[in-house]
Order: C-alpha cells, then structure tokens, then sequence
C-alpha cells in the first residue's frame, strides 16, 4: 500500500479544542487583513472594490491551504472536499492550491506519533516490530500511514490517527462552516444543517478504525472472486479505534497510468466504471470517497488496488431500485417518469418553479448521453463537463429554490463524478452501454 514518498516537514497537529479554533480565527482575521488591503489599494486606484473577487484571491486560497494542512483532521477534510467539488468553478489558480490539500499533508513529529502509538499499543509496542519506519509513506486529512515489518514476517501498512482528530471534528465542522458563510463562499439561503450533520457523522466513522477494518475486509470477501482487483487485508491483532494495520501491496497512483497504452488506460477504467455499478445495484455498499489517491496500480500484476474504505456507505433497501428506475426511463426517453421517479429520490420538489424542473430534467438527460452512446464514450475527447458546468451555473440563478439533495444520493454523485473525472484525466475510451445494461 504504498504512496508517493512525501516532502511534507514534521508539523504537531494541534489537539486541543481551544488550539484548533485559535487556528482558524487567525486564518478568518488573516483573510479579513488581505481583503481590506487589497480592497483600500483598489479604492486608491479608483476602483471599485468586488467583495467576492477580494476574498477569493490567491493569497488568501494559500493562507486557507496552508493552515488547513496544518490542522489536519476534519478541518483539511473540509477543504478537500471543497476543492474537489469547486474545482470547475474557482479560477484554475485557486482550484490549484487548494488541490494541494488533496496531495500533501505535514506529518506528525516522532515524539507525537510515539505518544499515539503508546496510547494504542502500550509502551512496550515496539517489540512486536522487526522495523518500523518512523518517516510516513504517506499522510492525509486524518491519519498518516507507516511501513513496518512484524517479528512473524508481515510486511505492514499501518495507518495512526492523529491525535485530538475525533475530539475535534465536531468543533471542527462548525468553524470551517462558519468561515465559509463568513466569506460568501456558501449562498445565502441554503441550509446547511443536514450537510453538516451529515458531514459530522461520516466523519466520526472514518475516525473508527476498526469499523474502517471491517469494511475493507468486506471488501476483500466482495471481489474475491475478482482477480483484477486487489484489496489489502485486514491484520486485526495491530488493529485498534486509531490505528489500521493492513498489508504492505505494492503499487503506484492510478493517474499515472495517463502514459499508459490507450488500451491498458481503457482496461483500468472499465474495471473502476464496473465496480461503481456493483457497488450500487448489487452490493448495496460503497466507498463513496472518489479521491484519486484511493486507488492505485499495480504494474507487476496489472491489478487496480483498492485503499481507504473509512467513507464505506450502505444504502438502504429500495435505493438501488429507484436509480434503476431513474436510469431506465432516462433511456426510454419518458420525462414524465424521470420527472416521478426524481422526485421520489429527492432530487425534484413539488415546489420546484416549472423552468428550474425543466432545466434540471434537462440536465440529467444530457448526464446520460455517454451511457445511451453504442460503442465507446472517449472521456478524453468529451467536453460534456464544461456543459455540465455551464447548465449548473445557469441554474445557480435560482438559488433561493436550491435545495440539498438526500445524503445518499448526495455521496453517489460525488462518487459518479470523481469516477468521472479519473476517465477524462486518462482519457479512457469505454462501453458504458455494455456496463450499465445487465443492471436495468
């Protein structure tokens, strides 16, 4: 399970409550201080000041990516996750630097992580190592992951948690809605709350890693029969809450395979595009977290790895059956049953204004074409994102009617276009008809 060795310095990661808000209300002051400099240099310029162009300016995406790096936990989580949905609609500039939220994280210095590790393991835990490698191979939002070899032989992957990040999330959550109402990134008008609740709760599951070690064991049960696929294995005697061991697999980032033979580019992307299909309709559970960094490939077997199942997802009984439906009318052509089924799901109000309803409907159909295509959809020469994009922003107009979508579906979508966005970065080239069909 190895990553690309990191550059990241030694950072503690601030653990107490009161150390994280002080974080976050430097970085709001910080903002506050660039907006109202670079606004009085505008005024002496004669111009006049744009408040959202103010706020989000390099300087300040830089000062939000450096302090939430350094926060970690639910705080870096949030960020993240506001870069991947963002990316299409901040200026490339700022999409960027907050993207490296996505690929870097400082690491806990060795007496910090020392201290976890006694806390999970006692004091004598390093007599169960042959070697531990104290430098992480790699480090993320909430955890950073070691390589270590048992006294029996077992070649490791241990992932420890930072400390104070279950503690925190909760205070976490809050502060970072706060600055982001604060800043204007978030629509007047739009409730939160259930995003935010939602937020909380997944984010409490990925801080379990023993209930993480169960689902990537299930996972392991699920593809078994599936040689394409590989899925570390669970060594639950070094498990614990904070800290996951799973065995060592060696392999490289999925993307970059975008060197790769069109074919073998073609190969990785159907088995990614299948798997998210099997996950919905017939396991009815699913690794909703679409960062690139989750999957990896193994040049020596041709295998797609499988990593961080913290964000697995069940979706209740039904669920499935109403995105069959959805789909199976959307191929039929019958808006009035893509209308019925929609709503149903939760993506449509009864209150909806009939030109928003229409744009949406509308919208959805063209999501659809590279499923209804005969043959191969060449993800690299589409531009249907940049529509997609364009269509959403018309609808943003509307947004005293935009209402948050059901939680499940909320995470499904996130997980179709992270899918998405892997297939156009490797311009894969698929049959997504022969995917979708035994399915419907």
């Amino acid at each position: 399970m190895p990553h690309r060795k990191i550059e990241s310095k030694a950072l503690a990661v601030p653990s107490s409550r009161l150390s994280r808000l002080a974080k976050l209300g430097g970085l709001a002051s910080g903002i506050a201080g660039n907006v109202a400099a670079e606004g009085a240099r505008q005024l002496v310029r004669g111009q006049r000041p744009n408040m959202g162009a103010l706020l989000l300016t390099p300087a300040n995406a830089m000062k939000v990516a450096d302090q939430l790096a350094q926060m970690r936990g639910a705080a870096m989580k949030v960020g993240q996750l506001v870069s991947m949905d963002a990316g299409d609609v901040l200026p490339p500039e700022l999409a960027q630097i907050l993207g490296r939220l996505r690929a870097e994280a400082h690491h806990m210095p060795g007496q910090q992580l020392k201290k976890v590790l006694t806390d999970a393991w006692g004091p004598d835990w390093l007599r169960r190592f042959q070697k531990f490698d104290v430098r992480p191979i790699a480090a993320a939002s909430i955890g950073q992951v070691h390589r270590a070899v048992t006294r029996d032989g077992r070649d490791l992957a241990i992932k420890v948690q930072y400390p104070g990040v279950r503690r925190s999330i909760d205070s976490d959550v809050d502060n970072v809605a706060a600055l982001m109402r604060i800043s204007g990134l978030v629509p007047r008008g739009i409730d939160l709350a259930p995003m935010l609740a939602e937020a909380k709760r997944q984010l409490h599951e990925e801080a379990d890693y023993e209930r993480e070690g169960r689902c990537l064991a299930r996972f392991g049960e699920l593809l078994s029969d599936n040689p394409a696929f590989r899925v570390p294995a669970l060594h639950a005697d070094h498990t614990t809450t904070s800290v996951l061991a799973m065995s060592f697999v060696e392999a490289v980032p999925v993307d970059d395979l975008a060197e790769a033979p069109q074919a073998e580019r073609d190969r990785v992307v159907t088995l990614l595009i299948d798997l998210l299909f099997r996950e919905l309709f017939e396991f009815r559970l699913m690794q909703t977290d679409p960062n690139f960094a989750n999957y990896r490939y193994s040049p020596a077997t041709g295998q797609v790895v499988l990593l961080d199942f913290g964000a697995t997802r069940a979706f209740p009984e039904g669920f499935a059956d109403l995105y069959r439906g959805l789909l199976r009318a959307g191929f039929a052509g019958d808006r009035d049953a893509i209308r019925r089924t929609a709503r149903q799901i939760g993506f449509l109000a009864e209150d909806t204004p009939e030109g928003l309803e229409q744009a949406m409907l509308a919208m959805f159909e063209m999501s659809l074409e590279p499923l209804r295509q005969k043959g191969a959809f060449d993800f690299g020469a589409s531009d249907l994102p940049v529509q997609m994009r364009d269509a959403g922003m018309a609808m943003a107009a509307e947004r005293d009617h935009f209402r948050i979508p059901p939680m499940d579906t909320l995470f499904l979508q996130r997980k179709f276009g992270g899918i998405y966005l892997l297939a156009s970065r490797l311009k894969a080239r698929v049959d997504l008809r022969a995917l979708i069909e035994p399915h419907l």
